[in-house]
């Protein structure tokens, strides 16, 4: 495995259902003659067109979010030490943002809501082939490994965590791109029943991300299925999400349905919202303020410390080279 230049900066050393909700939901199961595992397998099978042995047998051997992740993939040694220590996993898994759930922190109850048995993954676009494939039957093919990255949000806080995934990179080589591809397009669920925050209909749902075909491919870029030794929990985005250690956070969409491969750079949620201060690129940058507070520092989950940020989050050795030539022609926008 290749193994990446340490960089210079670096040291040793993120269902509660409404009762209500939840017994009219028991109560209509009741009614039809259905158990909730029976609606599921209805659910998958119906989903998916398999037959419902085969979605049965899927449903039992669906790992439950945030359940200890067997067999362990090995920590990829070259980030194994993100220069901080790991953020405390009570502190990450109580303090999220994901606004299909609501707009305050304390969603993590809420997201449990999220049903990711059956969950699969569309690759479309300009690929050799369009497929949608079961998370657990793409995961057989990836290299899994555990990674210690930093996560700098753009409301200026900080965490540390030890996610589990594979490289964007070969879930690419699994699609197949064509040359004419330039850009990813990602796309989450859409189900306004269990997500409330996708009712407010002044958002542009579902919650939309991209990168460039560079970006994706750049050894850093992880696809996100565990953390802290668990399987993805709830919060955090299960089943699957994007991490990009060198961006905001908020490029970082959770609960993956569909990955295109495009020509034309997709509008991405925040951008589509206010381009001026949640822009396509999002490169973490302390020289370049958002319009309504300074991203100069940040706060360190878990602390009471502020710690001056980094440009790239520190991981300028690895990425500087992706906007080589670009500052002159965007501009601020590679910040935005």
């Amino acid at each position: 495995m290749k193994r990446l230049k340490r960089p210079s900066w670096l040291i040793s050393e993120n269902r509660t259902t409404p009762e209500d909700t939840f017994w009219n939901r028991r109560a209509l199961l009741a009614a039809c003659g259905l158990s909730a595992g029976t609606a599921a397998l209805v659910a998958l099978s119906g989903r998916t067109g398999m037959p419902e042995a085969e979605a049965a047998e899927r449903l039992s051997n669906l790992p439950a979010p945030g359940t200890p992740y067997t067999p362990m993939p090995a920590l990829n040694e070259a980030f194994a030490d993100a220069g901080r220590p790991v953020t405390d996993e009570q502190i990450n898994s109580t303090y999220n943002n994901f606004y299909e759930f609501g707009s305050h922190k304390q969603i993590w109850e809420a997201s449990k809501a999220l049903n990711t048995d059956g969950w699969s993954v569309t690759l479309d676009g300009l690929v050799e082939e369009e497929k949608t494939i079961a998370v657990e039957d793409l995961l057989k093919r990836m290299p899994m490994e555990e990674r210690i990255y930093r996560h700098r949000c753009v409301e200026a806080w900080s965490m540390v965590v030890p996610w589990i995934g594979f490289p964007l990179s070969a879930l690419m080589a699994e699609a197949k791109p064509l040359s004419s591809a330039k850009f990813v397009r990602f796309e989450t669920f859409l189900d306004p029943e269990i997500a409330r925050g996708q009712r407010q209909h002044w958002y542009p749902w579902p919650y939309v991300e991209g990168l460039t075909m560079a970006e994706a491919a750049n050894e850093l870029t992880l696809m996100v299925v565990g953390a802290y030794g668990k399987v993805l929990p709830h919060q955090f985005g299960a089943p699957m999400r994007l991490h990009t250690p060198w961006k905001y956070g908020f490029k970082a969409i959770k609960s993956v349905t569909r990955i295109s491969f495009v020509e034309e750079q997709p509008l991405s949620f925040w951008e589509e919202l206010q381009a001026r201060e949640y822009g396509f690129w999002a490169n973490v940058n302390p020289a370049v303020d958002h319009p309504r507070w300074s991203q100069a520092t940040e706060r360190m989950l878990g602390t009471d410390e502020r710690v001056p940020t980094i440009r790239y989050n520190g991981y300028a050795e690895q990425v500087a080279g992706l906007y080589s030539g670009l500052e002159d022609e965007i501009g601020d926008r590679l910040w935005r």
